[in-house]
Protein backbone atom coordinates (compact mmCIF):
# COMPACT_ATOMS: atom_id res chain seq x y z
CA UNK A 1 0.00 0.00 0.00
CA UNK A 2 1.27 3.44 -0.93
CA UNK A 3 2.06 5.71 1.99
CA UNK A 4 2.72 9.24 0.71
CA UNK A 5 4.83 10.13 3.74
CA UNK A 6 7.18 7.21 3.11
CA UNK A 7 7.71 8.39 -0.47
CA UNK A 8 8.12 12.03 0.60
CA UNK A 9 10.70 11.02 3.21
CA UNK A 10 12.54 8.81 0.70
CA UNK A 11 12.71 11.57 -1.95
CA UNK A 12 13.71 14.12 0.69
CA UNK A 13 16.65 11.93 1.74
CA UNK A 14 17.68 11.42 -1.88
CA UNK A 15 17.63 15.18 -2.51
CA UNK A 16 19.67 15.94 0.61
CA UNK A 17 22.27 13.26 -0.13
CA UNK A 18 22.64 14.15 -3.81
CA UNK A 19 23.11 17.80 -2.82
CA UNK A 20 25.81 16.75 -0.35
CA UNK A 21 27.53 14.75 -3.08
CA UNK A 22 27.27 17.69 -5.49
CA UNK A 23 28.97 19.92 -2.89
CA UNK A 24 31.71 17.35 -2.34
CA UNK A 25 32.27 16.92 -6.08
CA UNK A 26 32.51 20.69 -6.54
CA UNK A 27 35.04 20.98 -3.72
CA UNK A 28 37.29 18.41 -5.39
CA UNK A 29 36.97 19.98 -8.85
CA UNK A 30 34.77 17.25 -10.35
CA UNK A 31 32.56 19.38 -12.58
CA UNK A 32 30.77 16.42 -14.20
CA UNK A 33 30.03 14.88 -10.81
CA UNK A 34 28.78 18.21 -9.51
CA UNK A 35 26.32 18.62 -12.37
CA UNK A 36 25.15 14.98 -12.25
CA UNK A 37 24.46 15.11 -8.52
CA UNK A 38 22.94 18.59 -8.68
CA UNK A 39 20.46 17.39 -11.31
CA UNK A 40 19.46 14.43 -9.14
CA UNK A 41 19.12 16.65 -6.06
CA UNK A 42 16.73 19.00 -7.88
CA UNK A 43 14.79 16.12 -9.45
CA UNK A 44 14.23 14.45 -6.09
CA UNK A 45 13.41 17.73 -4.35
CA UNK A 46 10.59 18.15 -6.86
CA UNK A 47 9.49 14.55 -6.46
CA UNK A 48 9.31 14.94 -2.66
CA UNK A 49 6.65 17.62 -3.15
CA UNK A 50 4.86 15.66 -5.87
CA UNK A 51 4.75 12.62 -3.57
CA UNK A 52 2.52 14.49 -1.14
CA UNK A 53 -0.18 14.29 -3.82
CA UNK A 54 0.67 11.24 -5.95
CA UNK A 55 3.38 8.77 -6.88
CA UNK A 56 6.09 10.57 -8.85
CA UNK A 57 7.03 9.25 -12.27
CA UNK A 58 10.43 7.91 -13.22
CA UNK A 59 11.06 10.92 -15.46
CA UNK A 60 14.20 12.98 -14.95
CA UNK A 61 12.09 16.06 -15.69
CA UNK A 62 9.25 16.26 -13.13
CA UNK A 63 8.47 19.89 -14.02
CA UNK A 64 5.21 18.93 -15.73
CA UNK A 65 4.14 16.92 -12.70
CA UNK A 66 4.83 19.93 -10.48
CA UNK A 67 2.67 22.07 -12.73
CA UNK A 68 -0.24 19.62 -12.44
CA UNK A 69 -0.31 19.97 -8.64
CA UNK A 70 -0.01 23.80 -8.54
CA UNK A 71 -3.75 24.24 -7.94
CA UNK A 72 -3.65 21.78 -5.02
CA UNK A 73 -0.97 23.77 -3.19
CA UNK A 74 -1.53 26.50 -0.64
CA UNK A 75 -1.42 29.88 -2.36
CA UNK A 76 1.80 30.85 -0.53
CA UNK A 77 3.65 27.93 -2.14
CA UNK A 78 2.65 28.22 -5.78
CA UNK A 79 5.39 30.66 -6.84
CA UNK A 80 8.04 28.54 -5.13
CA UNK A 81 6.82 25.44 -6.92
CA UNK A 82 6.78 27.28 -10.24
CA UNK A 83 10.40 28.26 -9.59
CA UNK A 84 11.23 24.65 -8.76
CA UNK A 85 9.62 23.55 -12.04
CA UNK A 86 11.89 25.96 -13.92
CA UNK A 87 14.95 24.58 -12.13
CA UNK A 88 14.07 20.94 -12.78
CA UNK A 89 13.26 21.65 -16.45
CA UNK A 90 16.59 23.44 -16.86
CA UNK A 91 18.63 20.66 -15.20
CA UNK A 92 16.80 17.63 -16.64
CA UNK A 93 18.88 17.38 -19.86
CA UNK A 94 22.02 17.24 -17.75
CA UNK A 95 21.08 13.73 -16.60
CA UNK A 96 21.84 12.36 -20.06
CA UNK A 97 24.70 14.76 -20.78
CA UNK A 98 26.46 14.02 -17.48
CA UNK A 99 26.11 10.29 -18.17
CA UNK A 100 26.79 10.03 -21.92
CA UNK A 101 28.34 13.36 -22.86
CA UNK A 102 27.66 14.65 -26.34
CA UNK A 103 28.25 11.65 -28.64
CA UNK A 104 27.40 13.61 -31.80
CA UNK A 105 30.33 15.91 -30.99
CA UNK A 106 32.55 13.09 -29.71
CA UNK A 107 32.69 14.60 -26.21
CA UNK A 108 32.62 12.57 -23.02
CA UNK A 109 30.84 13.90 -19.92
CA UNK A 110 34.19 14.94 -18.43
CA UNK A 111 34.92 17.16 -21.42
CA UNK A 112 31.74 19.23 -21.54
CA UNK A 113 31.49 20.93 -18.15
CA UNK A 114 33.38 23.90 -16.78
CA UNK A 115 33.66 25.20 -13.25
CA UNK A 116 31.02 27.79 -14.16
CA UNK A 117 28.62 25.09 -15.37
CA UNK A 118 29.14 23.16 -12.14
CA UNK A 119 28.67 26.23 -9.97
CA UNK A 120 25.44 27.18 -11.75
CA UNK A 121 24.03 23.65 -11.41
CA UNK A 122 25.03 23.50 -7.75
CA UNK A 123 23.33 26.82 -7.01
CA UNK A 124 20.15 25.61 -8.71
CA UNK A 125 20.24 22.39 -6.69
CA UNK A 126 20.69 24.31 -3.45
CA UNK A 127 17.71 26.49 -4.32
CA UNK A 128 15.65 23.41 -5.24
CA UNK A 129 16.36 21.79 -1.86
CA UNK A 130 15.56 25.04 -0.04
CA UNK A 131 12.25 25.24 -1.91
CA UNK A 132 11.48 21.60 -1.07
CA UNK A 133 12.06 22.24 2.63
CA UNK A 134 9.96 25.42 2.64
CA UNK A 135 7.03 23.89 0.76
CA UNK A 136 6.98 20.72 2.83
CA UNK A 137 7.00 22.84 5.98
CA UNK A 138 4.10 24.94 4.66
CA UNK A 139 2.23 21.72 3.89
CA UNK A 140 2.77 20.54 7.47
CA UNK A 141 4.90 17.58 6.40
CA UNK A 142 7.43 16.67 9.05
CA UNK A 143 10.51 14.77 7.97
CA UNK A 144 12.06 12.62 10.70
Amino acid sequence: MYDPLDEVNYRYRLAINYLREADEAFNRGDWRGTVANAQLAAENAAKAIIAVYRIPSWSHDPSGELETIINDLPRDSTELVRELAVITRRLAPEHGRSTYGEPERGLTPWEIYSKGDAEAALNMARRAVDIMKAVLKRLGVEIP
